[in-house]
């Protein structure tokens, strides 16, 4: 197929989803348009995994080409390929137990990217607005942006923790699901490859019966699709929960404010018959019935006619709020734990599962969510008119856990929290104050960054700002064996009272500041979908075309061969690049450290014997 015919049936997908149609030709489609595959490279090439291999030790990323790309599509399309076993890894969680991954090699990486690709056209369109996890425009940021922003009210808390959700996924259930939306075998054929492939750990190979490896291209998209069906069960439930447009004025509110209606008529007919000091007396009252006034609800919070259900996802993490009583509550938690059961065949874990005032908060994505009653009273204009308004009440705040604070500062290995004293780190000492400088800004950057969502966020945060500044100048202190004065001396006076210091790079001298929590801008993230989108800029200079149409190019960036075979070289580091000329550099740094070799080259290059290589190349360019 043309580029032109794969992009405008690509483009189609979405119209068919929407309207609820099985969409067909999918596998056509993925077999017959290098324009998938090469949009499949692009979007795993920069990955941090590009290098690193599964099963097959050389099996990555490293010297893809053309010839490569095709091989695989070749073998997929006469149904000869076969995914290998994914390598088995575990990484340490938080609460001390072990978090499976699955490493798949980097031809099954490249498939599945391009599976994906499909997919998400497919389904990206009919994803519910409340699922936040692993999808285009989407963080959690946006999740605890939709909590803070439309969960004003909430009673209760409901938090459903489901037991080992991606180790359990039904394979038979995920295919039915798929089997809604798309009227192709052969390309579901090729994601049932993907799931039964297996595992290999200590050497020994396992059937994977259920579940989709963690660490795979695809599983956080399978993963969306199987928790779909759980959002369509939550719109539908809050479709039949929800009642009453407001709540009812609350009784003795509403007397309250009746009374002091008429007590402002009094004074009225009081000061036309120019009795002052009745009047006076009477506003004195009113001002005393107004300050009881706002001890007192608008609205009655227990009003059974009103209620109303929440509901916000992130991949498996989910919670519901509730407007309502306690055992409506229990009800929904009820009915939640039966759907998972039933339909999609997992178990809620009791540990991690329960129901909480909303008032004493719950841990969610790293945030302490709970409401809060303000008595603060705003100036507000409505229609022209500046009136004097109660902040909402139940309204919901975000706060930086302690929890997580301490464990960043022990993890980074800062000092002590609750002590609040830094401590330096010794393994630092021996790299310049720039680098030094650079890698405490990173850290503690990255930690506010993510919390700045939070009620009073700069000052949750100061203790671990207070210890993190202590413990880098006690380190740069160590490193010059001079006292934190003389330090704090010698930063200050650099430029502009800003802490930091002047370092050369290449052929220029620039300033590392050190970080502080003022640097952080207070504009929140918006809700908005495109809040990743990626600029038009960046597509323009790191897009497909740049890089794969070197690729077709056949020419070597290094010795300038022509018409040869070709590779994509992945350097580990820069400096890996350091034979090359500079516009190779540049170009090899704007590409995330990929170079266009042909494979004497790049063989050469491997065994350490690629400066060797061009010098004969060039005596022997001499000698002709």
């Amino acid at each position: 197929m043309r580029t032109e015919a794969v992009e405008k049936r690509l483009n189609s997908l979405p119209d068919l989803s929407r309207k609820g149609k099985r969409v067909n030709g999918l596998f056509r489609l993925l077999t017959s348009s290098p324009s998938v595959w090469e949009k499949a490279y692009e979007a795993i090439a920069s990955n941090q995994g590009a290098l690193t291999p599964g099963t097959d030790p050389g099996n990555t990323l490293d010297g893809f080409s053309v010839e490569r790309m095709e091989r695989i599509v070749s073998r997929i399309k006469d149904g000869t390929y076969r995914f290998s076993p994914a390598r088995r890894h575990y990484i340490p969680k938080a609460n001390g137990k072990k978090r499976p991954l699955g490493i798949p090699n980097a031809d099954d990486k490249l498939a599945q990217s391009a599976v994906k690709i499909v997919l998400e056209k497919i389904y990206e369109p009919i994803f519910s607005r409340r699922s936040h996890g692993f999808r285009p425009g989407r963080s959690c940021h946006t999740a605890l942006e939709h909590i803070h922003k439309g969960w004003t009210g909430t009673v209760w808390l409901v938090e459903v923790g489901i037991e080992g959700f991606f180790d359990n996924i039904d394979h038979d259930i995920l295919l039915k699901l798929l089997r809604k939306r798309i009227d192709d075998e052969a390309f579901l054929s090729l994601i049932k490859g993907m799931l039964k492939a297996g595992y290999v750990e200590d050497w020994t190979w396992y059937e994977t019966m259920s579940g989709t490896p963690q660490g795979g291209v695809i599983s956080p998209l399978l993963a969306n699709v199987y928790l779909h069906e759980l959002d369509e069960f939550m719109a539908a439930l809050k479709t039949g929960y929800d009642l009453g447009k407001r709540r009812a004025d609350d009784p003795e509110y509403r007397s309250l404010r009746k009374k002091i209606g008429r007590c402002r008529r009094h004074v009225n007919e009081l000061r036309e018959q120019s009795r002052k000091t009745e009047s006076a007396l009477l506003l004195t009252q009113i001002r005393e019935l107004q300050r009881e006034l706002r001890t007192l609800p608008a609205r009655d919070q227990f009003d059974p006619e009103y209620r109303r259900l929440f509901y916000t996802r992130y991949a498996d993490d989910f919670l519901i709020g509730i407007i309502g009583a306690k055992q409506e509550a229990r009800e929904v938690m009820a009915k939640v734990r039966q759907f998972l059961k039933d339909q999609l065949g997992l178990d809620v874990s009791d540990e991690k599962s329960g129901i909480s005032k909303a008032s004493d908060g719950v841990l969610f994505l790293g945030y302490t969510v709970k409401t809060h009653d303000s008595q603060r009273l705003n100036r507000v204009t409505i229609q022209g008119r500046t009136v004097t308004m109660r902040a909402p009440s139940r309204r919901v705040q975000l706060h930086v856990p302690h929890a997580k604070m301490c464990a960043f500062v022990e993890r980074q290995r800062f000092g002590g929290y609750h002590t609040v004293r830094g401590e330096m780190r010794p393994e630092l000492v021996n790299s310049s104050d720039a680098e030094i400088i650079t890698a405490y800004n990173v850290v503690m950057r990255g930690f506010a960054e993510y919390y700045k969502l939070g009620q009073g966020w700069r000052e949750e945060l100061a203790r671990v700002h207070r210890i993190w500044w202590f413990s880098l100048m006690k380190t740069l202190a160590r490193k010059h064996k001079c006292s934190l004065r003389t330090i704090y001396r010698t930063l200050l006076a650099a430029e502009d009272g800003e802490l930091g210091v002047w370092t050369e790079r290449g052929e220029k001298r620039c300033y590392v500041k050190m970080f502080k929590l003022a640097h952080i801008e207070d504009e929140q993230p918006s809700t908005d979908e495109g809040v990743d989108r990626v600029s038009t800029a960046h597509r323009m200079t790191l897009g497909r075309s740049d890089m794969i149409d070197r690729l077709r190019a056949r020419t070597c960036e290094c010795c300038g061969t022509e018409n040869a075979p070709v590779e994509i070289h992945h350097a580990r580091r820069l400096r890996d690049t350091s034979h090359l000329s500079l516009a190779a550099r540049v170009a090899a740094a704007r590409r995330r450290k990929r170079i266009v070799l042909c494979r004497p080259c790049h063989q050469a290059l491997h065994k350490g014997e690629l400066q060797q290589r061009l010098d004969q190349t060039k005596a022997s360019i001499g000698a002709g």
